[in-house]
C-alpha cells in the first residue's frame, strides 16, 4: 500500500489516499473488512472526483484481469480490471465487439459498469447494463453473484452506483457480432442547431450509431451548427479486415501553456472543423477506432488543458423538453465561456438503475478549460436549465453540481440508499465525489 495523490480525467480537485492493487476477491473482502472507507477505482477516466477518496483507501483493481474464451453465442466473463481496449485486442479478430462503448476504450469493465457507460447507439440498444447477463460484488457484508434475475435491486443499483455498493471483481457480457473492423459511416453538415434535430428525430432510428458535433461558440442564424455522422457495422464483404485498434500515435508530452485553449484558438478550430467537413457524404468506410475512439490516438490529450483542468459537463433534458438544448447553447455562446468538444446524441428508454444517466430525450456533453471567469456562473446557470426542463447531469463526468440539486435530477436516490445501507450497513464504501454530493445517509 502506498500514499498517492490521486486525479480525475479532467486534473481537478486531487486528493490523496492509501492505495493498493488487490490481486484477489480475498484480498478485496480484506480490504472491506478494516477500519477506515474504501472505493474502487479503474483506470482514473471519470473526470471530476468519482474515483478518488480524500483519507481512505483506494482500490486498483488492474490486478482482476481474468478473461474467459468467447462462446459461440458472444458471452465472455471478464475480471473487472481489463480495459475496454483488452477486450478489443482480443474480441475484434474473433468477430466480436463490445455492445456498447463510451468515447474511449482507455476504462476497465469494472469503471464502465459502475458508470453504467452508454455511447453512439443508445437509442437502439441502451447503456452497457442492457449486455450485462451477470457479475461477482463484493460488499462489506459478503459477496454475491447478481444479476437481472438474482437480487436484481442490487444489480441495478451497482449498475449507475458509482462503486457505491460494492467492488465489482468480474461481470458476464453479451458481445456484438461484427463481420469487419470497420464501420459505414454517412455524414450531413448543417448550418444550425434546428436543422440537425430535426434530421435526428427523423432518421436516427435508421442507424444503430449517430453523434453530432456541435459548435457552441455561434450565434443567430448559425447557432449551433453541426456535423453529424451516423454509421452501422460494414457488413460482410465490404471489407474483410478484423484488426484489433492500434496504439496511440501521437503524446502530448507535457501540459499545455495556461490559456492555451481560449476564446480565439478555439472559434478558430471550430471553424476549420466545421468548413472541412463535407455537406454530405454516405457509405464511408472508417475503422473502429477512428469512429468510437478518435481522442485514443493522441495519449494524455488532457494535457492540452493545462496544470489547471478541464470540466465536462454532460446533461440530458427528455424528449419533450429539446428547446433545453437551445437554450443551454444560446448560454454557452452569450457566456463566451469556450467549449473545445461539444457531442449531441438521443437517448433511448431507461433501464431500471436508479442512478442510472440515461433517459428518453438528448443528451449534450461539453468540454470547458478552467480559467475563465464566467465558468461558475454560466455552469450554475446551465444546472438550473437543466432541473427545470426535468433533465440531469451525469455523475461521472460532474466536479462541482450544488447538492441541493441531486434529488430532484435522481429522484430515485432514496431506493438507491436504502439497498446501499443493507450491503455496507457501516457506510464502508464511499467516495470524494458522494461526499460532495451527499449521495449517502449520514
Amino acid at each position: 500500500m502506498k500514499r498517492e495523490q490521486l486525479y480525475g480525467w479532467g486534473h481537478t480537485s486531487p486528493s490523496v489516499a492509501e492505495v493498493s492493487e488487490p490481486a484477489s476477491e480475498r484480498e478485496v473482502s480484506d480490504a472491506l473488512i478494516t477500519n477506515g472507507s474504501v472505493l474502487a477505482r479503474g483506470l482514473g477516466r471519470s473526470y471530476g472526483d468519482a474515483a478518488q477518496l480524500a483519507g481512505g483507501h483506494v482500490l486498483v483493481n488492474r490486478l482482476l484481469t481474468e478473461i474467459s474464451p468467447i462462446s459461440p453465442e458472444g458471452v465472455i466473463t471478464l475480471g473487472a480490471g481489463v480495459s475496454i481496449d483488452e477486450l478489443l485486442q482480443l474480441s475484434i479478430p474473433q468477430g466480436w465487439f463490445i455492445p456498447v462503448t463510451p468515447g474511449t476504450r482507455q476504462v476497465t469493465i469494472g469503471g464502465a459498469l459502475a458508470a453504467d457507460v452508454h455511447g453512439k447507439n443508445h437509442h437502439v440498444d441502451g447503456s452497457i447494463g442492457k449486455h450485462v447477463l451477470g457479475l461477482h460484488l463484493v460488499t462489506p457484508s459478503g459477496a454475491f453473484n447478481i444479476s437481472p434475475e438474482e437480487q436484481a435491486d442490487l444489480f441495478w443499483a451497482t449498475l449507475g452506483g458509482m462503486g457505491l455498493t460494492g467492488v465489482i471483481t468480474n461481470a458476464t457480457l453479451r458481445l456484438l457480432p461484427i463481420a469487419s473492423d470497420q464501420v459505414t459511416v454517412d455524414t450531413l453538415r448543417f448550418n444550425n442547431l434546428d436543422a440537425v434535430m430535426e434530421e435526428m428525430v427523423a432518421h436516427d432510428n435508421d442507424y444503430r450509431y449517430s453523434v453530432a458535433w456541435v459548435d457552441c461558440m455561434t450565434k443567430g442564424a448559425s447557432l449551433g451548427r453541426s456535423i453529424l455522422t451516423r454509421g452501422d457495422h460494414a457488413p460482410r464483404g465490404a471489407t474483410t479486415t478484423l484488426n484489433g485498434p492500434k496504439p496511440p500515435r501521437l503524446k502530448v508530452p507535457f501540459f499545455a501553456p495556461r490559456g492555451l485553449l481560449n476564446q480565439l484558438s478555439i472559434r478558430t478550430f471550430n471553424e476549420a472543423w466545421f468548413r472541412r467537413a463535407p455537406k454530405e457524404r454516405s457509405g464511408e468506410l472508417q475503422r473502429l477506432s477512428s469512429f468510437f475512439h478518435p481522442l485514443d490516438g493522441v495519449s494524455d490529450w488532457n494535457r492540452l488543458y493545462g496544470k489547471r483542468g478541464f470540466v465536462q459537463y454532460q446533461f440530458v433534458v427528455p424528449d419533450n423538453q429539446s428547446d433545453g438544448v437551445r437554450r443551454a447553447i444560446e448560454l454557452l455562446s452569450a457566456s463566451g465561456v469556450p467549449s473545445f468538444l461539444a457531442v449531441l446524441k438521443r437517448f433511448g428508454p431507461a433501464n431500471p438503475s436508479p442512478l442510472s444517466f440515461p433517459l428518453p430525450g438528448w443528451t449534450l456533453a461539453l468540454d470547458m478549460p478552467v480559467g475563465p471567469s464566467a465558468l461558475p456562473t454560466t455552469l450554475d446557470k446551465l444546472d438550473d436549465l437543466v432541473l427545470e426542463a426535468g433533465g440531469r447531469i451525469y455523475l461521472a463526468k460532474d466536479s462541482r453540481l450544488d447538492p441541493s440539486k441531486v434529488p430532484a435530477m435522481y429522484p430515485r436516490l432514496g431506493e438507491f440508499q436504502a439497498i446501499k445501507e443493507r450491503v455496507d450497513p457501516s457506510g464502508v464504501l464511499a467516495s470524494d465525489l458522494s461526499r460532495r454530493l451527499e449521495l449517502l445517509k449520514r
